[in-house]
């Protein structure tokens, strides 16, 4: 799992809730609609570019568009490599967290 695994396993869940290719402020926004955590986007940013470097993430920039007047967004798609450490720490949490709803009163 990449060097920041909280955030960046925040951020690989978001990209693959979103219907297409995420972006930071999307990314941003569907953390904070999940979880209630405010995310400051230059921490979103600087994770995108990490999973990126390890292969996790892919990025190209989508068409321009009015709204920003005329720019490019960078759109960010979860890779196999990606999906791989999703499941793996999805598989690790289940098996840490087996048998402790009593101990987190959540039964």
């Amino acid at each position: 799992m990449p060097a920041q695994p909280d955030l960046d396993l925040l951020v690989l869940l978001a990209l693959l809730r979103l219907p297409d290719d995420g972006y930071g402020v999307a990314v941003q926004r569907e953390i904070a609609a999940q979880t209630g955590r405010d995310v400051a986007l230059g921490a979103v940013y600087t994770a995108l570019g990490r999973l990126e470097a390890e292969d996790l993430v892919a990025s190209r920039l989508g068409p321009p568009t009015p709204v920003r007047g005329g720019r490019r967004k960078k759109l960010y798609v979860v890779l196999p490599a990606g999906r791989a450490a999703v499941r793996e720490a999805w598989n690790d949490l289940k098996a840490l967290t087996r048998g402790l709803a009593p101990r987190l009163r959540l039964t």
